[in-house]
């Protein structure tokens, strides 16, 4: 999330604020679905094979419905742009792989 912020800051400060605000957009959203996922999955660790399934459909139709919110405001509003929205929205994914990556690097090198 801070990395989308700074990112933000330094495009609106260059003119690009539709670029900007679509970033940020899109990165609450992405914040909000890792959220609720993480509140979710112990609820689906006690229960019965078929609620776990209908739950976590429940879930999963939910996190969708919850991202295509960013989407449609990118699309309807000129204010935020479409693809930087697209961009914040799969940020939090990227930045976590590239902690990992960054990690496995790092302890390669060590050998």
């Amino acid at each position: 999330m801070v990395v989308a912020i700074i990112a933000a800051f330094v495009l609106i400060l260059v003119g690009l604020k539709p670029v900007g605000k679509g970033l940020v957009l899109g990165t609450i959203f992405s914040v909000i679905n890792f959220v609720l996922m993480g509140q979710t999955l112990p609820l689906q660790l006690s229960r019965t094979k078929r609620k776990t399934f209908f739950l976590s459909l429940g879930s999963i139709f939910f996190r969708y419905a919850l991202l295509a919110v960013p989407l449609i405001l990118a699309i309807k509003f000129e204010q935020f742009d479409l693809p930087a929205a697209i961009f914040g929205i799969f940020m939090i994914q990227m930045v976590i792989l590239a902690d990992h990556l960054l990690k496995l690097v790092t302890s390669r090198q060590q050998f």
